[in-house]
């Protein structure tokens, strides 16, 4: 079982930065795939970023944040981070941490249902 706490998020004008963190229960975090997801008002939740569990981690991102948003992980804090620049009034939008436990190295997830644990959310908002 692994609890999942996001924070971090807030209010930001466009073109400002943000950085999301994600904190997880349990010993075995590093056996971890973790991913972002965010849900905008009125729409569906959506994948954001997604890293795999290994030192060498590979990494996936949205089109849309490809090149202004980065994944990384702390194992030995347990925490996940999404880092998040050159904002646009389009990231608005609660933004989710999950977990999936991995016997793969190298894999990431981008699919929800790839995922078993979520975190409670972290609410930004883009100011234009």
């Amino acid at each position: 079982q692994v609890q999942l706490v996001e924070s971090g998020g807030g209010l930001v004008q466009a073109g400002g930065s943000l950085r999301l963190s994600c904190a997880a229960s349990g010993r075995t975090f590093s056996s971890y795939a973790m991913g972002w997801f965010r849900r905008a008002p009125g729409k569906e939740r959506e994948f954001v970023a997604a890293m795999s569990k290994s030192g060498d981690s590979t990494y996936l991102y949205a089109d849309s944040v490809k090149g202004r948003f980065t994944i990384s992980r702390d194992n030995a804090k347990n925490t996940v981070y999404l880092q998040m620049n050159s904002l646009k009034p389009e990231d608005t939008a609660v933004y989710y941490c999950a977990a999936r436990r991995s016997i793969f190295s190298s894999a990431t997830y981008v699919q929800e249902n790839d995922y078993d644990y979520w975190g409670q959310g972290t609410q930004v908002t883009v100011s234009s």
